[in-house]
């Protein structure tokens, strides 16, 4: 069976490396420090410090190997290479509520460098879903917890 491929941009692949790096590199050599300082104090058995440091390494190596996975999988899409006004994976995507004609502004992205509180939302989101395929002036119709809103395609763009 092939690995899945994970669409993401430059940006994201780039601030997925360097996580991984740090974690290797920074957070490694940490952790078995502070292992080597815990069990200076003697008995392991009943030594909270150790266990602690133990299962923090344990919780380093499990988001090492994610990440690692992660990486392997990825297929950065460059988005100098897309253009258009329709909405596609890396759209920066321009909204206004028909409604309240307040405007909001996604780029959509990969699952792994998803972050909606920084306009990024993942590719397989219930909003992000509903917006590929439109275009500029299109009314999109989204549902949530509070019931649905109508929303305008106001832009498109793709920018890094």
């Amino acid at each position: 069976m092939a690995l899945e491929r994970e669409p993401m941009t430059r940006q994201g692949y780039e601030k997925l490396k360097a996580e991984l790096e740090h974690l290797r590199s920074v957070e490694r050599l940490k952790i078995s420090e502070e292992i080597e300082k815990a069990r200076s104090y003697g008995d392991i058995s009943e030594n909270a410090e150790y266990h602690y440091a133990k299962d923090k390494q344990g919780q380093i190596e499990a988001k090492i190997r994610d990440l690692e996975d992660k990486f392997s999988r990825a297929e950065i899409i460059d988005l100098a290479k897309l253009s258009g006004d329709r909405v596609t994976f890396g759209a920066t995507v321009e909204l206004e509520d028909i409604e309240t004609k307040e405007r909001i502004t996604y780029q959509i992205v990969g699952s792994m460098e998803a972050d909606p509180q920084r306009g990024k939302i993942s590719y397989d989101s219930p909003l992000a879903r509903a917006l590929i395929s439109k275009e500029e002036g299109d009314d999109v119709v989204i549902k949530n917890p509070k019931g649905q809103r109508t929303y305008e395609i106001i832009k498109v763009q793709f920018v890094e």
